[in-house]
């Protein structure tokens, strides 16, 4: 059996990605979402932010200890796992852990990565949050298209500033 396609580093990187992927999927499935900790934690902080956000700009916010966040006189909004920003978090480590490129170097911009992902993921709470006040219809559009294409395109572009700029970066 002629395995030499395996040398291929774009066959390298897509079998990694699917490794990496799968090795989530079950870790963070069967062990981390059961025990709702994690993803408690990640809800809580991008509902923290998005209130701090929403307060300086003066608008008056109520949250909820159910996952509840809305500007006064909306229906608020349920902010579910599925929302949280975790997957966007292991997408994004998976793409740069696939890609050459030093481990110092790969840390440091996989968790300036994943801040600046929460916060991006912050900020589409507060605009469905501003959105839930003039519109649920509006409001249920942009959750599922308009802000899913802006973070994976923000998420693909910053694996692309990964290669282009940081990856052949040597350690000083």
């Amino acid at each position: 059996m002629n395995v030499s396609f395996l040398k291929n580093p774009s066959i390298k990187f897509i079998i990694f990605i699917f490794l990496f992927y799968i090795s989530w999927y079950f870790v963070y499935y069967w062990w981390v979402h059961p025990l709702e900790t994690v993803d408690l934690f990640v809800i809580d902080v991008t509902i923290s932010i998005s209130k701090w956000i929403l307060e300086l700009f003066n608008y008056s916010v109520f949250t909820g200890a159910d996952r509840l966040i809305g500007i006064d006189g909306s229906g608020g909004l349920w902010v579910g796992d599925s929302c949280n920003g975790i997957v966007l978090f292991a997408l994004f480590t998976g793409f740069i852990v696939s890609y050459k490129g030093n481990w110092k170097y790969k840390l440091i911009y996989i968790i300036s990565g994943i801040l600046s992902i929460e916060f991006l993921n912050a900020l589409r709470l507060v605009f469905l949050a501003i959105l839930d006040t003039h519109s649920r219809a509006w409001t249920e559009f942009n959750h599922a298209y308009t802000f899913t294409i802006i973070i994976y395109a923000y998420i693909f572009m910053l694996w692309i500033l990964w290669v282009n700029k940081f990856s052949n970066k040597k350690v000083a």
